[in-house]
């Protein structure tokens, strides 16, 4: 069995495999009712792609059918593939898979009581916060740490309640030293009087120890009758002196514990080290934030486009296979890789010069050209740039022949492009052009028809086909679609 005849077996159920995956993850109703449209309002949709899949309690019930700016305002159609009941006060929310996810649209219904929406009825729609504003709080939120530990270490002016208070209790102590300065003399003062009423009780001490003991007498009397009560109380107060008594050993251990640098408070009042390392940790967390930021926003930019398709020549009477790959990056420049089965082949021309001796010692000498034909596996490997904001050029190899491609593309459902390559053909014949228009259908499936090679006769034919295209959008979501193990 001829290789192309092969290739053309697999290629036809990979193709039906792939269909049926993709009808399968996209749940796309080929033959069924096209569905009911509404129109949800948003401010923003940052994110937010055509095609993306409609949700409602998590269950996938449409997807999204255009996305256009009406002033201000971005205007998204629903499709809903589902039959639901949806009435007034329903409101359509952007939401994510996961952290960083693929975005969708979550339909929150209405009260069940209320008139059901109409055909292409405008609901609200509702837009959570971006990443990027969450990674601004971020690093708001680190700034303001920061400002905070340099206040309370003093390398930055006195701002805010906190260190406001650390200000005034250091204003008081001050006072309090000045205080203690300036009433000197009254101290020694009162502590002569202390002397004197010392001297006076030690006079009148025995007098006083009579008269105490007397006391004692009766506050026996008194505790023998309450003994009872008395056992009691002084119970309670020693129970309550004891639990006094474990808070001071408490408090003594960690103001001892502040003290001597220990703890991580102790080690922020005492520690210059520790100091540094927290503004070190915090300005680490600052960097990290903004180059999360800077990676995703690239991410986001990276756009990958995956394509197989087939052609039939009507002069070859040959069918053509192609698989190929379209990578744009953020700074707009584009690269395609693609392997192709063309069933012409590439022709290569040797030339040989071959000698005769004949029998009487003349020699003959005749030139030789042989052309072969090498597999029929070719491979495209091209650079673009966008000309216009619809026309892009290619440049590179196209079927393993250096050319020029430049490709019409005003939106993604058709578009039209020129080939130009192979400008060194055997027997000087014409370099090989190719004109080419697609028109994609609902879904991945796009049609091809054309012209290939007008300026050799031999060659010179119509061709129609047809492919399979998926973006990065649709194999992340197949690929997520297929079962673990």
């Amino acid at each position: 069995m001829p290789n192309t005849v092969k290739l053309g077996i697999f290629m036809t159920a990979a193709l039906v495999v792939v269909g049926y995956l993709i009808i399968e993850s996209e749940d796309l109703r080929l033959f069924g009712p096209e569905g009911r449209r509404i129109v949800a309002e948003f401010e923003t949709v940052v994110g937010l792609d055509d095609q993306a899949p409609i949700r409602m309690a998590g269950v996938r019930v449409g997807r999204v059918d255009g996305i256009r700016l009406d002033g201000r305002t971005a205007l998204v159609t629903l499709l809903l593939e589902e039959e639901v009941p949806l009435t007034e006060g329903t409101v359509a929310r952007v939401a994510n898979m996961g952290l960083l996810g693929d975005k969708f649209v979550e339909l929150v219904p209405g009260p069940e009581d209320a008139p059901p929406l109409p055909e292409k009825a405008r609901i609200p729609g509702e837009a959570p916060p971006g990443i990027d504003q969450v990674i601004s709080s971020l690093g708001q939120l680190g700034g303001s740490l920061q400002e905070v530990t340099a206040q309370l270490t003093g390398d930055a002016p006195a701002r805010g309640p906190l260190a406001q208070t650390l200000v005034n209790l250091q204003g008081t102590t001050s006072q309090l030293q000045d205080l203690l300065a300036q009433n000197r003399s009254e101290l020694e003062t009162t502590m002569a009087n202390f002397h004197r009423v010392s001297t006076t009780l030690a006079r009148e001490l025995p007098r006083l120890a009579d008269q105490l003991e007397g006391l004692v007498v009766s506050v026996q009397a008194v505790v023998e009758e309450n003994r009872g009560q008395v056992r009691r109380s002084v119970d309670s107060m020693a129970e309550v002196t004891s639990g006094l008594q474990e808070s001071v050993e408490d408090l003594n251990r960690i103001t001892g514990g502040l003290e001597a640098g220990e703890g991580t408070l102790g080690k922020l009042l005492k520690s210059d080290e520790a100091h540094s390392e927290l503004v070190a940790t915090l300005d680490s967390v600052q960097t990290g934030v903004a180059s999360l930021s800077e990676t995703l926003t690239k991410a986001e930019r990276l756009q990958l486009d995956l394509a197989m398709e087939g052609m039939y020549f009507e002069n070859l009477e040959e069918s053509r296979g192609a698989f190929q790959i379209d990578l744009e990056t953020s700074t707009d420049h584009r690269y395609r890789l693609g392997v192709v089965d063309d069933p012409r082949g590439k022709e290569e021309r040797e030339t040989r010069i071959v000698t005769t001796v004949a029998p009487d010692g003349t020699e003959t000498t005749e030139t030789v050209e042989t052309v072969t034909i090498e597999d029929d596996i070719t491979f495209t490997a091209l650079y673009g740039l966008p000309l216009h904001r619809d026309l892009s050029v290619w440049t590179g190899l196209i079927e393993s022949r250096f050319g020029l491609e430049f490709e019409y593309a005003p939106e993604r459902r058709w578009w039209l492009s020129l080939e130009a390559f192979d400008f060194d053909r055997l027997e000087n014949r014409d370099p090989h052009l190719r004109f080419s228009a697609g028109l994609a259908l609902d879904g991945n499936l796009y049609l091809l028809a054309g012209y290939d090679d007008p300026l050799v006769d031999e060659f010179r034919g119509a061709f129609i086909g047809g492919g399979l295209r998926w973006s990065d959008d649709d194999l992340k979501y197949l690929l997520g679609s297929l079962p673990r193990f």
